[in-house]
């Protein structure tokens, strides 16, 4: 039995490429998953996903990865994204769970629980460096992945503005850490802040950084460590406990059409498979 040829995307194709080759070969709704969140100390990760409409329906003007854009940018993407994705879900892990269960385990698993809550079932997953196993659809790793997907561009702008919001609010929470500046990232500031007033429960007590300052070695605060031997969902609810609602305001659970929003639980991950500067796709589904 003949294979079918290998198609060859190319990083210059433009953003949208990847996507519209995987259509042409049978996949219409592509997912692209992505996080915020990983290198900072404080506040939680979030996860994304999200499904964009075949053709001119799903192409959003400014979108870009997130990092590339402005603030106001974001925003105005960030409402494109929600008004225009077929489906799309937002995943919160909050600082202690990254803390429990390691970052690594915490990012695979909010990007498993962000795929599996979309209401549209993909066909084919890209994400951005990682690859994410038990979808039970065929996916590719993609390096920079946010930088040449569309979908998972489009992930990583409803990932970063959710978590921004948080982080002013939790600005208003803990003043004077300065986290609606830095969002919770290791900057000279945020050091020096972290000096002076000491950890507070938003920070992440397994890194470097804060455990130095805590005095902790690493360990939480008694009130953040999970009770011996207690379940996960004693903490954080049984792994279907995702709730239906927008991620306009991620600390609430109010009700809005088309995403949802959750905490997702740690799971070991496998070595992901990740794909270099031009994207290679076997023909067929694996």
């Amino acid at each position: 039995m003949l294979t079918p040829p290998r198609t060859v995307v190319r990083r210059e194709a433009g953003l949208y490429a990847l996507e519209r080759a995987l259509q042409r070969r049978g996949f219409r709704h592509v997912a692209g998953a992505d996080e915020a969140g990983r290198g900072a100390c404080a506040g939680p990760l979030v996860a994304a996903a999200a499904v964009l409409p075949e053709g001119r329906r799903g192409e959003i003007d400014e979108l870009a990865d997130s990092k590339l854009l402005t603030p106001a940018a974001r925003e105005r993407v960030y409402d494109e994204v929600v008004a225009r994705a077929l489906a799309y879900a937002v995943v919160i892990i909050p600082a202690e769970e990254v803390d429990a269960r390691g970052l690594h385990v915490c990012n695979l698993a909010a990007m498993r629980r962000a795929l599996a809550s979309l209401t549209t079932r993909p066909e084919y997953v890209l994400t951005d460096g990682f690859g994410v196993d038990g979808l039970d659809v065929p996916g590719l790793a993609v390096w920079k992945g946010d930088r040449v997907a569309a979908c998972v561009a489009a992930a990583s702008v409803l990932a970063k503005v959710t978590r921004d919001r948080i982080m002013v609010e939790l600005d208003e929470r803990h003043p004077g850490y300065g986290f609606a500046e830095h969002k919770g990232y290791i900057t000279p500031e945020h050091s020096a802040a972290l000096r002076e007033l000491g950890p507070c429960r938003e920070h992440r007590f397994s890194y470097v950084n804060v455990a130095t300052v805590s005095g902790r070695d690493g360990r939480p605060p008694r009130s953040r460590r999970p009770a011996a031997g207690s379940p996960e969902e004693a903490l954080f609810g049984a792994p279907d406990g995702a709730f239906t609602g927008g991620p306009d305001e991620p600390m609430e659970r109010s009700a809005a059409p088309g995403g949802t929003v959750g905490v997702a639980l740690g799971e070991q991950p496998r070595p992901p498979a990740s794909v270099g500067e031009d994207v290679v796709m076997e023909g067929g589904v694996r």
